[in-house]
Order: C-alpha cells, then structure tokens, then sequence
C-alpha cells in the first residue's frame, strides 16, 4: 500500500469531500492561495476556486460564526482556526451557538460543521501556540472532538467529520503532518467514536490519543523487550468516547497507564480515570496512573519544553511503577 504524509491525508480527505458534494467549502486564515500554515489546503484555491476556499481576516469569531450561519443554509463548511489557543476567541460560537443549534430548535436545526484546528506541543512555538485545549471541548454536549494520530485516520475520521450532520471539532498535532503511514487510495471512512487498539497485551493498558498514542506504542516496544506486555488503546475521539473498549481492556489487564500531552488537572485523564472505575473498577488490580504534562504553560525552550510533556522513557516509567503496585 502506498504512503503519505499526514497532511497529505487530510488534503486528499478535503478534496475528496468537496469532489463528492459541492455544499462543502473551506473558510480559514491563509487556507487560500497560502495553502494553509501546515500546507493542508495546498492547491485547493487553484481547483475549487475562491467561493469554495475562503481566506478571511484573522478573526476567529468571524470565522466560526460564518461557518455556523452558512451550514444552518445548507452548506457543510470546513473552518479552521490557526492555533487551538485561538479558539479562545471564538467559545461563543463553538459552545453557546454551535454545540447548542440541535437541542435549542427542538432538532429542527443541524449544524453540519467542522472546525479543523491544531494542538500540542513540541515546536518551540511558546506558550501562547502549545497548548493542548482538547477537555474543554469534550466537555460541552453538543460536539464532538476528533485526535487522529496517523495518516490513515486522520483521512477517514475528516471524511466522517464533513459528513457529520452536527459540529465537529477536529484537532491535528502540529507534530504530526511530516509523519507517514499507509493509506490505502479507494475510499474509505472511519467511524468516529471508534477507538482503536494498536497492540494487543495482557499485563497493562496504555491509553492515550493523537501524538501520544504513538509514544504509547514506542514504549509498548520497550517494555516488550523486557518481557511485559502493553495493551495500547488510540482513542481516536474523545467525545464520542469508546468506553466499550476501554472496558473491555482494563478488564484484560487489570491496571491502566493513562497518557495525554495536556496538564494533568482537569485534563481528559480524570474523565478517563472516572470510565475505567466506572467500567472495571472491581477487575483493576493497581490504582490508575496518569502520564501527563504538567501543570505549567508550555515553555519557549526546547529542554524546558520537553521536560513539561510526557516522552517514551516517562510512559516506561509510569507502566514499571505500576506494575510494582
């Protein structure tokens, strides 16, 4: 099967889409003839045209709140905002308008959007560009939130996303675009509120998503090596949850190492602490560990920055000290 990047996935995943119907456009700060600050919408000015790839002023708000009004007229836009931390400037929209359209008109009304974006660390670019908002979206009724980690998912988790008829907050790694994995060229989709799990093994459960589901699977290897057997679980979404498989493993394992690139306070890993007591508390033979960033905004130099996130070697470390409890 042949390779691709992760950004170019997503491009083929957009093409696709707005091949397959013509109410989907894309609306964002540099997606035009720029082709996007990651290269994502490259080319799709020159095929589409500028009614269906929009550059627009650096206002988030605008961007949001436009793309909400053009799918309550029927169109499926496809928003971005630049840097997750901007998406600060946009909450209304997101979460009073857009999470609340369904429920607000009784079901009468979809909003069929998706707000492309991208978080995590690992670029040097400072506090105000690494922040990993991901709890705060899985917190509101009404989206869903989307972590692809590889090429393959990342295209048909945005297919999915664009066919969704309520919004749908998808969040890239910045550090993940340059990666390669198999794509396979016929169609296909995932299905979002899917978690998959990447290794198979009986003695913990790893469970992480986007970037830090990888460094889940590096560390598995390690471990492997020494004889002890990681089960890793790629949450893909992380509303939708798949508590079904998370369930299903920590019930295999008996212990859980959660990991997640966000600070550990009121990050996704207590919500994920909370499924496995819900879902396997009297099979859990350790109490849940949780490999996190810390609880500091992310640094600007790169030692200080790799020492606020969770690596391999801290992933290792956790499942070890897990093991000895």
């Amino acid at each position: 099967m042949r390779k691709i990047s992760y950004a170019q996935a997503l491009n083929e995943a957009l093409r696709e889409e707005m091949d397959r119907d013509p109410a989907v456009f894309l609306m964002g700060e540099d997606v035009g003839a720029f082709g996007n600050v990651f290269f994502v919408a490259k080319g799709l000015l020159d095929k589409y045209g500028p009614d269906r790839v929009r550059d627009t002023p650096i206002s988030e708000q605008a961007i949001v709140a436009t793309g909400l009004g053009a799918a309550l007229a029927g169109a499926r836009p496809v928003v971005e905002i630049m840097f997750i931390d901007f998406a600060t400037m946009a909450m209304d929209p997101i979460v009073n308008q857009a999470a609340k359209m369904r429920y607000h008109s009784g079901g009468t009304l979809k909003a069929p959007m998706v707000i492309r974006t991208q978080g995590g660390v690992g670029r040097g670019n400072g506090s105000q560009h690494s922040q990993s908002l991901e709890a705060w979206f899985m917190h509101i009724p009404g989206l869903k939130v989307v972590m692809p980690s590889t090429p393959y998912d990342a295209k048909g988790l945005l297919k999915s996303a664009i066919r969704d008829d309520d919004p749908v907050v998808f969040i890239e790694h910045k550090r993940l675009y340059g990666t390669w994995g198999e794509v396979p060229e016929e169609e296909y989709t995932v299905p979002i509120g899917e978690a998959a799990v990447r290794r198979q093994g009986g003695d913990v459960t790893i469970i992480a998503a986007s970037r830090q589901a990888l460094l889940a699977e590096d560390a598995a290897r390690i471990l492997e090596s020494e004889g002890i057997h990681a089960e890793v679980i790629d949450l893909r979404s992380i509303s939708p949850l798949d508590r079904e498989t998370i369930g299903r493993s920590v019930r295999k394992t008996g212990r859980t190492v959660i990991v997640h690139e966000a600070c550990k306070t009121g990050g996704i890993g207590a919500e994920l602490t909370a499924v496995v007591l819900e879902e396997a508390f009297y099979y859990l033979d350790a109490p849940v560990i949780r490999v996190t960033g810390e609880d500091v905004p992310i640094p600007f130099n790169a030692d200080l920055e790799a020492a606020a996130i969770p690596s391999v070697d801290k992933i290792v470390s956790g499942v070890k000290s897990i093991l000895q409890s």
